[in-house]
């Protein structure tokens, strides 16, 4: 397979056309997405809005720039997001209701976003659309979130980050995952599977439950699965119908850390080639050529947005990419990654991987020791979804006036000058025309000194040795 083209903008910002705003719009055009936006298309932009209490998730502000350059090009942009397997039994974005309270409260409002934003796959998770995938690796089939299979045009605006089932939360998963409906998740989470599920592998340890009067919160093992398939019985034993096991995970959390049940990192393994089959199945309902990818490699949290919590980053902001393949987008955010220093008092360096050259996602996100950064893009590279051979392509930023406030484009004196006249925000006519009352003269430099602090309160002048500049002979 041919390389694919990821282009490519670094994080530093000094200027207004190399904000990261600026930057992505600048790489958007620059992989040639807006081409694929014709007058009138509808245009799904992809997003994850952050569970409850989240903070790495992307700021509104990348999706509502995004939205109004599709505007711009004559598109109809919504924004969305989708339905979670109930993961957890407190999750916030289980329902279209919940995730549009979870979405609000990080920001994602039409008023925010200057167009809708929808729960692609309706009320419960369920309005999808099925695809057949006879090259899939694992998967022969992928339900796809409704509203993103109607969409004429896809652009997935992805938070590149790590994810503890996935290893890394990209392109890939934002919509080998974060594209599919609550059936489509299940699926590629290898419910009933009868090799990799988690009714078929895990490791169930109902001895490890000392019953109903020394399990003060005993209902959580019934209440954690939405299935109904943990029992209490009669004889104060708990029991699992694991032969009907979603593999929806609502468990984990739960039965995890009591030791009833080990869940098995097999099953995690066929998730992450999965989600490149389901990927494949996105593209395939929208149209192969359809379909656009931007990676924001930014706030790169070792844990998935759709955890309740963010830790520290474990590598320093890495860039802006954009392409058409998702697999090459996300292998040149792995291998930025792999090349960066990793952060210190990060996961990564608690897990001693963060050297340049360390395989960051493996040590600092994964779950299980051996799961692989690269098995979602390996799978993808096989099934003809992309290629992860890329060339990485520089792009330079455009101008900044192409990126300044849009709604008055004139200079200070055309937008400000008969205003300041009739309302004068300086008063001339006080002070002797100085305006305000202030000291002519303080001492600035002493409030530039360090001082040592103690705990009884007690700061001391820190004496510094000034060096004299160093004698050119």
């Amino acid at each position: 397979m041919a390389r694919s083209k990821v282009y490519y903008m670094d994080a530093h910002s000094e200027s207004t056309e190399t904000s990261l705003v600026a930057k992505m719009l600048t790489v958007f055009d620059a992989a040639e997405l807006d081409k694929m936006i014709k007058p009138n298309d509808m245009v799904a932009i992809k997003i994850h809005c952050g569970e409850w209490n989240n903070t790495a998730y992307l700021r509104p502000v990348y999706a509502r720039a995004l939205a109004d350059r599709v505007k711009e090009l004559g598109g109809r942009p919504f924004v969305c997001d989708t339905t979670t397997s109930t993961y957890s039994p407190w999750g916030s974005r289980s329902s279209e209701l919940d995730i549009l309270l979870t979405a609000e409260r990080n920001g994602y409002t039409s008023a925010t976003l200057g167009c809708p934003f929808i729960c692609a796959d309706g009320f419960i998770g369920t309005s999808d659309f099925r695809v057949d995938l006879p090259e899939g690796y694992l998967l022969k089939e992928a339900y796809v979130a409704q509203a993103i299979a109607a969409a004429d045009v896809l652009i997935a605006l992805t938070h590149f980050k790590g994810h503890a089932m996935g290893v890394i939360g990209g392109a890939l998963k934002n919509l080998g995952i974060g594209a599919q409906s609550k059936r489509g998740k299940l699926n590629v989470h290898m419910g009933g599977h009868p090799n990799y599920g988690l009714g078929a592998a895990a490791n169930f340890h109902p001895e490890a439950f000392k019953g109903k009067a020394e399990t003060p919160d005993w209902e959580i093992l019934e209440d954690c699965c939405p299935f109904k398939l943990y029992h209490i019985n009669e004889n104060d034993e708990l029991e699992w119908e694991r032969e009907k096991c979603t593999t929806c995970l609502g468990c984990f959390g739960v039965m995890g850390p009591r030791g009833i049940l080990d869940i098995p990192p097999i099953n995690f393994d066929a998730v992450d080639v999965a989600i490149a089959d389901a990927c494949l199945g996105v593209e395939k309902a929208v149209g192969r050529d359809k379909v656009g990818y931007i990676n924001m490699a930014i706030d790169v949290s070792p844990r998935c947005d759709c955890a309740n919590h963010a830790d520290v980053p474990i590598v320093p902001h890495l860039g802006v990419f954009a392409s058409t393949d998702a697999v090459a987008i996300d292998m040149a955010c792995v291998d930025k990654a792999k090349e960066s220093v990793g952060i210190l008092g990060s996961a990564a360096e608690l897990m001693e991987a963060h050297h340049a050259g360390d395989r960051k996602f493996e040590a600092a996100a994964a779950t299980f020791h051996g799961q692989s950064e690269v098995a979602s893009i390996n799978t993808g590279h096989e099934i003809g979804l992309g290629s992860r051979d890329y060339s990485l392509v520089d792009v330079e930023p455009a101008d900044g006036a192409k990126y300044r406030f849009p709604y008055d484009r004139r200079a200070s004196r055309q937008r400000f000058a008969d205003r300041f006249d009739k309302f004068t925000p300086f008063p001339y006519d006080r002070h002797d025309g100085k305006g305000f009352a202030r000291n002519d003269e303080v001492d600035l430099e002493a409030m530039k000194r360090h001082y040592e602090h103690s705990t009884n309160g007690y700061h001391a002048e820190v004496e510094e040795e000034i060096l004299a500049p160093a004698d050119d002979d």
